[in-house]
């Protein structure tokens, strides 16, 4: 089934034979749903600190940031913005020429309010020689969409949403890119002003990254007093997966094996690549203005202080258990901080001998870590937390997808749709031991979490293979902690539309 031509595509890519029968095995037999054991909440497995509890947290940050400990930004951006237009790309291709749908009329309604309307008058004036108020008493619409959209214009229909105007300030405007930068600046600077910040990117807007960062990034630097390191990857090409017929057999294009990129889940190996004590990850398009950045900030250093917190005391149980000098008094405080406050509980607990019971804790407690920021459901889609059942029969703290969960299951269906929380990318991560040496953080994942997907390719089905998602199966068997974080603190830009809500002007 193998050929040739195939093996050298396999071997440029850097994935094994095995890999590819894995995949297919994937198909064939699809990935089984997750066990629920509940949805988590205030009540169990979401904490709420008090103002007394924030400032401990707070200060614990501020005492961390004070060390030589490595902290990195990371910043998930090869997304290409073509979603963000889908409803503009419909339009130039619909057979009327005046806006029709409430989202189109909205747009041209409100057009100079986006942070980009300036580059589009000019893109306008060069590909028709007219602006856009002259275009828009003509009734010629599309041509300020193409404008927009196109090659010929500002191409924002083919760019990454990380190198697009978002927000307007007096002094001009600004890209989710620069958003970040400032983030960093503001919640991320180590004692001596350092700023690390990564980006993952795809090959083909590295460059463009780029060239906005050697553009831009002085200007913040000098702004904020920092000093930015500013590093990129790209999705390995190790991590694509085959992609399927709807007989499970693998799908050709010309004779050709083909392959997609895997999905978030792939970043996990850029993670693992980093060299960071701390990582934060947050999305491209989760940025504000400066004038609600106080919200964002103040709570990305509560997660962070909530993290250095447990780590601390993870670290100072693990030495006890090495050190083989615990009492029976102990050993049931670990257990306690394990079962309440990492909320990992094992069933059969109290059945485990002394010596096995010191050997189960030392797993649970000698892994990567994560603390995540939860809001409260307001009906946006995504994933939600739950306590799940993991393959060792221990419950923990997981993110889950709707599509994990079996919806024909009335119980499971209930626990999705009464969830209080949802999740919206919002973590910080430990990434080394108690003795400072890295997690090989592609250890930690469940394979049985991947998901399939139907695509089409030049008219033809197809089944993609996605590989466990990054904040969900990719990190499974982490020790996580949900801290709730107000809604102030989530606003994604998924439509073009997006950018006139309140927040983003």
């Amino acid at each position: 089934m193998i050929t040739l031509q195939d093996k050298e595509l396999l071997a440029k890519k850097g994935i094994s034979e095995q890999q590819i029968v894995e995949q297919l095995a994937c198909f064939e037999k699809g990935f089984p749903y997750l066990k629920l054991f509940a949805a988590a909440s205030l009540k169990q497995g979401i904490l709420a600190p008090d103002v007394d509890e924030q400032k401990k947290y707070l200060d614990a940050w501020e005492v961390y940031t004070q060390t030589d400990k490595i902290v990195v930004k990371f910043v998930p951006a090869s997304g290409a913005a073509s979603r963000m237009f889908k409803n503009m790309f419909e339009f130039l291709g619909a057979d009327y020429d005046i806006p029709q749908t409430d989202f189109e009329k909205k747009f041209f309604e409100k057009i100079e309010k986006f942070a980009f309307y300036d580059d589009l008058n000019t893109a306008c004036r060069q590909t028709t020689g007219k602006d856009i108020p002259m275009l828009l008493i003509e009734g010629n619409y599309k041509a300020v969409v193409a404008a927009l959209l196109e090659a010929a214009g500002l191409n924002y229909g083919a760019l990454p949403k990380g190198l697009l105007k978002f927000h307007k300030y007096e002094d001009g405007s600004r890209t989710p890119l620069e958003e970040h930068l400032v983030e960093g600046a503001l919640y991320a600077a180590n004692k001596n002003g350092k700023v690390n910040v990564h980006f993952t990117v795809s090959p083909e807007h590295r460059a463009l990254f780029k060239a906005l960062v050697n553009e831009k990034a002085a200007s913040y630097a000098k702004k904020y007093g920092v000093d930015y390191n500013i590093s990129f990857s790209e999705q390995k090409p190790s991590t694509d997966t085959v992609a399927a017929d709807m007989e499970n057999k693998p799908f050709r294009d010309k004779g050709k094996l083909l392959f997609r990129p895997g999905g978030h889940g792939a970043l996990i190996e850029n993670l693992n690549d980093l060299d960071a004590d701390v990582i934060f990850i947050k999305n491209i398009d989760n940025v504000v203005p400066d004038r609600l950045k106080e919200d964002t900030v103040t709570y990305k250093k509560l997660i962070a202080g909530v993290l250095v917190t447990l780590q601390k005391q993870v670290f100072e149980y693990l030495e006890l258990l090495d050190g083989g000098k615990y009492t029976h008094a102990q050993l049931e405080e670990i257990i306690r901080f394990l079962q309440q406050t990492l909320c990992c509980r094992k069933p059969d607990i109290k059945d485990l001998e002394d010596a096995d019971l010191v050997i189960y804790l030392r797993k649970k407690l000698n892994r990567p870590m994560r603390v995540c920021g939860m809001v409260k459901n307001v009906g946006e889609p995504g994933g939600g937390p739950f306590l799940a059942y993991n393959a060792d029969g221990t419950v923990s703290l997981q993110i889950l997808e709707s599509s994990q969960i079996d919806m024909n299951d009335p119980a499971k269906k209930e626990m999705f749709e009464k969830g209080t929380h949802f999740n919206p990318v919002d973590l910080v991560c430990a990434v080394r031991d108690y003795k400072g040496n890295k997690f090989d953080l592609v250890k930690y994942v469940d394979k049985a979490t991947g998901f399939i997907s139907y695509k089409s390719k030049n008219g033809r089905e197809l089944k993609a293979l996605e590989l466990p998602g990054l904040w969900n199966g990719a990190m499974s068997d982490w020790n996580t902690v949900f801290v709730e974080v107000p809604l102030s603190t989530f606003n994604p830009v998924k439509t073009v539309n997006d950018l006139l809500r309140e927040q983003h002007q």
